[in-house]
């Protein structure tokens, strides 16, 4: 099993990270859950490759929501100002020469 030590801050923690070939994962994968419950990142190869990845339930989650967040447009975000409400301007558009 190859260790490869990262330190990044995600709230000031070191995250350990660690990297194996799949035929080495289904060999010890109940040695990799624990690691991975402890806070490890665990990324799984196949021919050298990074093809998944083993983490917690709790970064599995962070991670969720992160992707699950929808971006609010301009209109919505302008809409949850006192008053929320804009009125359009229904005068026709002016010509310009160019």
């Amino acid at each position: 099993m190859k260790r490869i030590k990262w330190s990044y801050v995600i709230t000031s923690a070191e995250v350990q990270l660690t990297t194996i070939n799949l035929k080495d994962a289904k060999a010890g994968f109940s040695a990799l859950v624990d690691e991975a419950i402890k806070g490890e990142f665990v990324t799984i190869t196949r021919h050298g490759k990074p093809v998944a990845a083993l983490v917690s339930l709790e970064a599995a989650e962070i991670a969720r929501k992160a992707i699950d967040r929808r971006r609010t447009g301009l209109i919505a975000y302008l809409e949850t100002f006192p008053g929320g409400e804009f009125e359009r301007n229904a005068a026709p558009s002016r010509d310009v020469e160019l």
